[in-house]
């Protein structure tokens, strides 16, 4: 399997970010735009500080963001800093802090166990099997988050039903056994259409990515763009099967 990512960039914007802005369309986003609030007002209600949203950078991720700073919600946003990240969201950190005028928190990897790891596998190890890009999203994602959910009671993602099979049946509230917390996933209902009309109507920052046919964006090495009607987490680890690929953040036990 060949891992090398083509560094040409479709010409062409991906027209799936920028949908007609229907009166029926900015309808629907305005209510969702209201049972989101309200979930997520209740979970500061039962949480207080305790409850704290993984920011992935994401479309969703964004609209969420969006929502919470505008309604000024006492909700911590974090991020996790893979250091492979692509340059464009590292250029949507920096947007997000000066657009909302915010500081976020990031998670970093443990240098030590990725020196181990590359010293041990090599620097691209993850395509050569599903269990070194398993261990490579543990040490760069899954054990991070551990530590940015340490403390914590509640947490929130972006995570939407239609991005994949694994997601399916994706809850709006659930409990994670993994880490031990109740989970909120406040966008599981929504469209990918309700959420770009989102980012549009309120002129939300996002990953430039996106108009590039990336709909789903992680590490660089592990993402490409995908072609028109193909699902949107088709450009995560391409070379594994749709039915069981995730990183382990959202992984059931």
């Amino acid at each position: 399997m060949n891992g090398e990512v083509s560094l040409l960039r479709p010409a062409v914007s991906n027209p799936a970010t920028r949908p007609e802005l229907s009166d029926t369309l900015r309808a629907s986003v305005m209510a969702r735009r209201t049972q989101v609030t309200e979930l997520l007002k209740k979970a500061v209600s039962e949480f207080g500080n305790e409850i704290t949203f993984a920011n992935s950078m994401g479309a969703e991720d964004m609209v969420l963001t969006d929502i919470i700073l505008r309604e000024q919600l006492p909700i911590e946003i974090f991020s996790l800093d893979t250091g492979r990240l692509p340059v464009e969201t590292y250029d949507l950190m920096a947007e997000v802090e000066k657009t909302y005028h915010t500081r976020l928190k990031i998670f970093f990897p443990r240098s030590d166990t990725v020196e181990n790891y590359v010293q041990s596998n090599g620097i691209n190890a993850f395509y050569e099997s599903i269990d070194l890009r398993k261990a490579c999203c543990h040490m760069r994602k899954v054990e991070p988050l551990g530590r940015a959910l340490k403390g914590k009671k509640a947490w929130v993602t972006g995570m939407r039903a239609q991005q994949s099979a694994t997601r399916a049946d994706l809850p709006l509230r659930e409990f994670d056994e993994s880490h031990g917390l109740e989970k909120f996933n406040p966008l599981s209902d929504w469209t990918e259409q309700e959420t770009w009309a989102y980012i549009r109507m309120h002129e939300v920052p996002y990953n430039k990515l996106h108009d590039q046919f990336y709909p789903s964006i992680g590490c660089a090495p592990c993402t490409r763009a995908v072609a028109v009607g193909e699902d949107v987490r088709a450009g995560r680890w391409w070379w594994e099967d749709p039915a069981s690929k995730e990183c382990g953040l959202h992984v059931k036990k």
